[in-house]
């Protein structure tokens, strides 16, 4: 919650009712392979969303990192998507199911709610992202009657950016946990043997 206000205002804010063309409501499911857990400690760090996740994030600041299962963190997220235009708005995480999701509340360019819930199945992870929101960006906002298609194309592409982007996090950091467990094979084997098999 920026500085200076009350937990009153904020939640006044971002649950009022408001139905007007600016108001979008997306469920987004991505499936990726791996368990709940490897997904989730991604998801959860905010501030490492420009670095995977970077044909979307452009910057997240982490002004507080709340208590130890994340509730009560907030921040300031700048993005963008495909069309010529960025968005900022400011975080709050409301709920932690750690592993399985958290809720955050958003306030900004968009105002409203976050739903990441994540289920394992098998050998994959559905993940699912529930992000009802209302415009308060003045294109977004103004242009929602005519332009609404054009701009839930864009929540799309970052969304399927998302996806791609956790694929590729995931198996970086299979293939450093990889190379981490060779060298200390390779360790092992010299103190035993004397020389490592390469």
């Amino acid at each position: 919650m920026p500085r200076g206000e009350s937990t009153r205002d904020w939640e006044r804010t971002v649950v009022g009712e408001h139905l007007a063309s600016t108001d979008y409501h997306f469920v987004d499911r991505w499936r990726v392979e791996g368990n709940v857990e490897e997904v989730a400690e991604v998801l959860k760090d905010a501030a490492d969303y420009p670095r995977w996740w970077r044909a979307v994030y452009l910057n997240v600041r982490v002004h507080d990192k709340g208590d130890k299962d994340g509730i009560g963190e907030t921040g300031a997220v700048h993005a963008k998507g495909w069309l010529p235009y960025t968005i900022r708005f400011d975080y709050r995480v409301t709920d932690s199911r750690y592993p399985h999701g958290f809720s955050l509340d958003a306030r900004g360019d968009l105002t409203g709610r976050g739903v990441w819930t994540l289920e394992q199945d098998g050998r994959w992870v559905n993940v699912t992202y529930e992000w009802t929101v209302r415009a308060d960006k003045a294109i977004l906002r103004y242009g929602s009657l005519l332009l609404k298609p054009i701009f839930r194309s864009n929540h799309i592409w970052t969304m399927r950016k998302g996806e791609e982007s956790m694929r590729l996090e995931l198996a970086r950091r299979r293939a450093r946990t990889d190379d981490l467990a060779w060298l200390k094979a390779a360790v092992a084997e010299y103190r035993e043997r004397g020389t490592p098999t390469l």
